[in-house]
């Protein structure tokens, strides 16, 4: 009965894929008669709804980038893709059992002195099983669905349908890099061998930053669709919203470790700063709360970035202490916008100058300095995309951007989450000492070579 269960899930998998094609189209012709009608884009949403289904793995990892590119999307088309990501249901026992099996060898039972059929938890490409190793060392495996590679391909497939119906509406942005960017980075997240040697790169990385704790890969229970890691216990950070402001700080402090350091060292930076992805290692309650690290999970989504992007990162934000525009503009340019009219070069700083707002001012502070968390930033991307219509919209986005940008909004909202009071620009300040793209280069290619990321 399971496996019939199972069979009847993948023959539905196959089916809603026959038919997304289709759909993509009535939904793409649905739009444009609502458009002629004067329609609303809450109705467009439904649409999309409709249209997609209940798409689930790789969509929703698209999704979650989406949303956090301002003008990507509109933002109830973004909303919708992020509600119709429920989570799959799980690889039942039998399944599971068979999974194994094919990527440990008939005998994998035997290589585990414990292993939980039942899922720790799940992500968009597999699901996470709790073991225990012969040592005695317990670890969570990751095991990826099955046909993701294929699941991964037509739902990307849709990108081009999503990102066209925005552009009729007088997107603000150009989205063809964009979309070539979320392509390479949801492929690369299938290949576990990868993600292994990304994780042994954090640990290099963060080998003097033990505050970060980052787990140690198994390599011999291992393959491109199975990683094995060291099982680091923790409890959510949502669990601290209401700590103490030390232990509040404390963790804060480490998240801008685990993700500023590794960038502005190495030119390299985890993508998906979402709450599910770190855990905070803590004892005691209360006023007697000590907050003894934080663990870093999920090595998939992270971007390498050119040493020239790094510096330009650099750059923007020392022209802005400075109020140096031809610093300003060549640090566009090291992004990848060689020329920008008045109106383009207007818009973007005032992107550019909320985004690098916390760690200009040299004095403690939250993220949000005193506005409303669901109202942060709403009035500097609302001013942003007005200018760039009013130049004719169109910009194009260059490719490095969409993960920086990811990273700074998620580990930003973190910290709104956290109310975390920090001198932002004294941690800046002290992660840009010595500053040097010629270190950063050199860094990126020795921390490549070690784990065999340089071929």
């Amino acid at each position: 009965m399971a496996r019939d269960d199972e069979a009847n899930r993948l023959s539905a998998r196959a089916q809603r894929y026959a038919r997304l094609g289709v759909n993509a189209g009535a939904f793409a012709a649905r739009v444009g008669v609502n458009r002629l009608k004067g329609g609303g884009r809450d109705i467009d949403a439904r649409a999309l709804a409709s249209a997609l289904g209940s798409m689930k793995g790789p969509m929703m990892k698209v999704a979650q980038l989406l949303t956090t590119i301002p003008d990507a999307l509109p933002a109830d088309y973004a909303a919708e893709l992020i509600r119709l990501q429920s989570q799959a249901p799980p690889m039942g026992a039998g399944f599971v059992r068979r999974r194994m099996s094919a990527e440990l060898g008939p005998g994998w039972r035997d290589r585990f002195a414990e292993f939980d059929f039942k899922p720790a938890a799940a992500a968009s490409l597999g699901q996470v099983h709790k073991g225990r190793t012969l040592d005695g060392e317990l670890v969570a495996c990751k095991l990826q669905y099955p046909e993701m590679a294929s699941a991964v391909e037509t739902d990307l497939s849709q990108l081009d349908l999503l990102f066209s119906l925005h552009k009729r509406i007088g997107a603000a942005i150009e989205t063809r890099e964009i979309a070539r960017e979320i392509r390479e980075r949801v492929r690369e997240e299938l290949d576990y061998q990868r993600e292994a040697r990304i994780a042994r790169l954090y640990g290099l990385m963060l080998a003097d930053k033990p505050f970060v704790r980052v787990p140690r890969v198994h390599d011999e229970l291992s393959t491109r669709r199975l990683l094995t890691l060291e099982w680091l216990e923790g409890r959510k950070l949502t669990e601290f919203e209401t700590a103490p402001q030390a232990a509040r700080d404390a963790i804060a402090v480490g998240l801008f470790d685990a993700w500023w350091r590794p960038f502005l060292r190495y030119g390299i930076i985890h993508g998906d700063p979402h709450l599910g992805n770190y855990a905070v290692v803590a004892r005691g309650e209360g006023a007697a709360l000590t907050v003894e690290g934080v663990n870093l999970f999920d090595y998939g989504c992270v971007r390498i970035f050119p040493s020239r992007f790094v510096r330009g990162v650099v750059e923007l934000y020392r022209a802005f202490r400075s109020d140096d525009e031809a610093r300003l503009r060549e640090a566009y340019a090291l992004w990848g916008f060689p020329e920008l009219t008045r109106g383009t070069f207007d818009a973007m700083t005032i992107w550019a100058r909320f985004i690098c707002g916390p760690i200009l001012d040299d004095r403690v502070r939250t993220t949000a300095d005193g506005v409303s968390p669901s109202e942060y930033g709403r009035k500097e991307i609302g001013q942003a995309m007005r200018a760039l219509r009013a130049e004719g919209g169109g910009l194009l986005i260059p490719r490095e951007f969409v993960f920086l940008e990811r990273a700074t909004i998620g580990l930003g909202g973190a910290f709104l989450r956290l109310g975390a009071r920090l001198n932002f620009h004294r941690l800046y300040e002290e992660a840009i000492a010595g500053f040097d793209p010629g270190d950063v280069a050199r860094r990126q290619a020795e921390g490549l070579k070690a784990v065999g990321l340089d071929k």
